[in-house]
Order: structure tokens, then C-alpha cells, then sequence
């Protein structure tokens, strides 16, 4: 969905600074205050699961001394293991020696400041940690602390640190239903939680409103059991044209934060990439940025999956979180016919009428496949998810055989009308679970959100209302007046079927 006219200004934002990351990145970024400690400095080094030849790591120094305008960090690899990608710091290596030195903008490390630094890195064989780490030419460490060990437990949480599913369903696809692990079919039913995707590239925050636990028990109060929650590639990955402070590890941890207050009300987080980095002035373009400011009509092979290797590693062992892989994929504005549309879809690599390098259906589920994540995946269709006519034919191949087809739908989308969901949707629906992520209408109004959750009812499939964000409703659907759960006119319809169906 499009966002109203108000929240798409976006900031100037500076040109990226990294070169591009392969599908294993992540950001690592995290800058806070640690207390002071014997040694001059501490480092702690993390190694991340190896996939292949390669693993993800990352080192968080802490300077226990003098304020420090530059940083030089310095260790040797006792492996033969070769850095060949990092950020946060320039990376260099000489034979087993591995350096790396402050960016312009976090060189200075007050005392009792810290900073992390990631890298991605090739390895054969063994994959042991370093054991001695130089800052500015002194030795870390010297009171004798592993920099392997964990962390102090009151340190701040490890963005990659699993969340607690609470009392979250797990829900896998078994036929074309939804079933939790004693085998009962589930629907997914509830709101979008907007806001993830657009206010850290404009500057503004992570969430459009509050997030905390009692905003998130007014969706659950409505009888929802599913919140999608929209996210944006570059905050995740921690990129420079990104705040620090809304980027990376800061950005990682709230969305986990976030994903455990709805786990712990008993409904479903489908975290859902929204906004991606590309340039494409075509038809039908939301903006003529590179960055990640608006709604591309494909992913990109440079940094997407690179994001879903980094979400999926991060959710991987909780299999209550859902994984939506791209929000409205529309490469049918750009291409000239529907069959080069739908392998640009399922295929990327170089499509007509777009720019960039685009990464397929088939590549984001792989790269979520190859972390050894199980958890069910949403694939959508094509022209903005509301097209799933090709959808079987096309699917991408899953080893785990855990798909569902998102599509969206809206009173001024084209396939708007029971003739063309029975045509179009019901075949899908015979086989695979079917997930409407996003359901509105731009009328203040709920008459055609209420013809298709009884569509959806009939056929015993999903459905998600958009938005759970008090948006002036003329300007585009918003479900919500208050963060209470005090709703608009739209939002009676969606609130006074959930909780009627709860009756059920």
C-alpha cells in the first residue's frame, strides 16, 4: 500500500558509503556506554553460524581509557581466515593480520564508550576466534577476560539473540490450510502495523506511534490474531544513509522487541520487507531514489538477500514468525508482457524496464532456506500482490514446503470483484494456504472490506486489515482514530468481524 501524501517527504539523505554486501550481511551497529574496567580497552568477538566456506562476525570494542578521537582495531586470524567484506570500519587484511579503522563518523570513542564493527569472512577448515586484539596499539583484554565469553548479562540485548515465541501459534502449511503443531487449522487474521519501513529512512524514529505493551494488547483486544509488521532493507542492514541511532543492531532489537510483545499476546508477527534500495524512474515509479524511500517494483540482488539471510537467521529459531518476502512486487508497470513479468518475478537477474540487478522470488526464498529457517514464507504475486493469475505456474521451489500466496486488495485495485477473486484467487486457494496481507478501502467506509472478508470466510483463508496507524482515513486507509484501539469508521467493520468470528 501507498502511504498518505504527509508521511512520504522524505530527508536528505547522504549517498551510500559501502560497497555491496553479499547475501550473508548484516549491519552490526550499536553505540552506547559500557562501565569502565581494568584493562585499557575490552574487545568482544562474535562468530556467527558458518554457511558454506563463509561466516558473518563482528567485534565490539570498549575503551576503558582516555577519550579517543580515532580508533585503530588490530588482530590476527589464527586460522588463515580472510575478511572480504565489512562495515562500521574500513577493513583491510595483510596475510593473517586484520585491521580495522574508524568511519568519519564514529571515530571518537569517549571513555567508557563502545562501538561495534561487522565483516563478513571466508574460511577453510577451522574457524577459531583471534585471541589478542591491539586498539591503537594496546593490547585489549589484559585482565585476563576471554573475549569469546558471553556478554555481562545487564549489557544491552544481541540483535541476533532469538525472541521468546510466548504463546504464539506455530503455524506451517498443510494443504491449502494453515495448521498449528497439533495439527488444528488457524486463520490468519488481524491488522499491519505500519511504520517500520518508512520512518528511519526519513529520520524521524523506528515506529510511526507507540509500540509498547499496552498499544500492542488493543490490536489483540479486537480478537486479532496476526500483526504484519513492514520493515525497511537499509535500516536493517544498518547502511550509512540511515540514522545511527534508527540503523542496524538499534533498528534489529526493536523490531525483535516489538515481535515479542505481540508473541506474548498469543498472535502471529509476520515481519514483511516493505521498502528496498534500486532506482527505478518507470512507470508507475514512487520516487526516483536510490534508497529504500518508497515501494520498488522488485527487490535487488545487492542488498535483499543479504536482508532476508540476516531476518531469517534472527527469527530462525522461533517458527512462530512468519517471513512475507516482498510487499507489492509491480515488474508488470515495466516489462511489455505478462510472461516477462512473471519471470522477472520468480527468476530476477535482469529485467526490462528496470535499472537494477533484481532479485527473484526464488533467490529471497532460498536465502531464507539456506539459514536452515523452516518457518512458513508469503510469497506474493505481481501488479502491487493483487494479480495471482500466473501465481502456480510461477511458484518458487521450497525444500521445506512451507508456502503460503500473499495477495492484496483494495476497492481501486483491478481484480476488485467476486468474478475475478472466484476466476483468479480460487484456484490458489485449492492448493496453498491464501493470505490477504493487506485488505482496505479508501472510502472511510467498510462495504467492500466487508464483501471480502466473506469471500475469505467462505473459503477459510487469511486476511489482514490495513492499517493499524491513525492516519487521516480520507488520505488512505487507517483503522485507528487512538493508539487505544478507538476505531474509524473502516476500522468498525474490520474490529466488529474479528471479534465476532472469535465467537465462532
Amino acid at each position: 500500500m501507498r502511504h498518505p501524501p504527509h508521511l512520504s517527504v522524505l530527508l536528505t539523505v547522504a549517498g551510500l558509503a559501502l560497497v555491496g554486501m553479499s547475501a550473508g550481511s548484516v549491519a552490526l551497529l550499536g553505540t552506547g556506554t559500557a562501565a569502565a574496567a581494568a584493562p585499557a580497552c575490552a574487545v568482544q568477538y562474535s562468530a556467527g553460524q558458518p554457511w558454506g566456506t563463509g561466516f558473518q562476525g563482528a567485534v565490539t570494542i570498549t575503551n576503558n581509557s582516555t577519550a579517543l578521537e580515532s580508533w585503530s582495531l588490530t588482530f590476527d586470524f589464527p586460522d588463515g581466515q580472510k575478511v572480504t567484506q565489512g562495515w562500521n570500519a574500513k577493513w583491510s587484511q595483510t596475510g593473517t593480520s586484520v585491521t580495522a579503522v574508524n568511519e568519519s563518523w564514529n571515530g571518537a570513542l569517549a571513555s567508557g564508550a563502545s562501538v561495534t564493527a561487522g565483516f563478513l569472512a571466508s574460511y577453510s577448515g577451522s574457524n577459531s576466534a583471534p585471541s589478542v586484539f591491539k586498539l591503537n596499539g594496546v593490547t585489549c583484554n589484559e585482565d585476563g577476560t576471554d573475549p569469546t565469553d558471553p556478554p555481562d548479562p545487564t549489557d544491552p540485548p544481541d540483535p541476533t539473540d532469538p525472541p521468546d515465541p510466548g504463546t504464539a501459534p506455530v503455524l506451517r502449511a498443510s494443504g491449502n490450510k494453515l495448521v498449528d503443531a497439533d495439527g488444528t487449522t488457524r486463520r490468519m487474521l488481524g491488522v499491519n502495523r505500519s511504520g517500520g519501513e518508512f520512518m528511519c529512512v526519513q529520520g524521524y524514529g523506528i515506529f510511526d506511534g507507540p509500540v509498547d505493551d499496552a498499544a500492542v494488547k488493543a490490536i489483540a483486544d479486537w480478537e486479532a490474531n496476526t500483526v504484519r509488521i513492514p520493515l525497511n532493507e537499509e535500516c536493517w542492514l544498518g547502511l550509512d544513509n540511515i540514522k545511527p541511532e534508527y540503523a542496524g543492531a538499534n533498528y534489529i532489537r526493536a523490531v525483535k522487541e516489538l515481535v515479542q510483545r505481540v508473541e506474548a499476546h498469543g498472535m502471529t508477527p509476520v515481519v514483511e520487507l516493505h521498502w528496498s534500495y534500486g532506482q527505478y524512474t518507470g512507470n508507475s515509479a514512487g520516487c526516483s531514489d536510490v534508497h529504500a524511500s518508497c515501494q520498488k517494483p522488485m527487490p535487488n540482488m545487492r542488498y535483499t538477500p543479504g536482508f532476508w539471510t540476516s531476518v531469517a537467521n534472527t527469527f530462525k529459531d522461533d517458527p512462530a514468525v512468519v517471513f512475507d518476502l516482498f510487499n507489492e512486487p509491480y515488474p508488470d508497470r515495466a516489462t511489455s508482457t505478462a510472461a516477462e513479468a512473471w519471470t522477472c518475478w520468480r527468476d530476477g537477474g535482469t529485467c526490462p524496464g528496470i535499472g537494477y540487478e533484481v532479485a527473484g522470488m526464488q533467490d529471497l526464498l532460498d536465502a531464507v532456506r539456506a539459514t536452515g529457517a523452516r518457518n512458513l514464507v508469503l510469497v506474493p504475486g505481481i501488479a502491487y500482490s493483487n494479480d495471482l493469475s500466473q501465481w502456480l505456474q510461477h511458484k518458487p521451489t521450497d525444500p521445506a514446503g512451507n508456502l503460503a500466496a500473499a495477495w492484496h486488495i483494495y476497492n481501486f485495485n483491478v481484480c476488485n470483484t467476486e468474478s475475478c477473486w472466484d476466476s483468479q484467487l480460487a484456484p490458489v486457494a485449492a492448493q496453498v494456504p491464501l493470505v490477504a496481507g493487506e485488505i482496505g478501502e479508501n472510502t472511510c467506509s467498510h462495504s467492500f472490506v466487508d464483501r471480502v472478508m466473506k469471500w475469505f470466510d467462505d473459503r477459510g483463508q487469511s486476511y489482514l486489515g490495513w492499517t493499524w496507524n491513525t492516519w487521516d482515513c480520507s488520505a488512505g486507509p487507517a483503522l485507528i482514530s487512538a493508539y487505544d484501539g478507538t476505531p474509524t469508521a473502516f476500522g468498525i467493520g474490520l474490529r466488529d468481524h474479528l471479534r465476532a468470528l472469535d465467537g465462532e
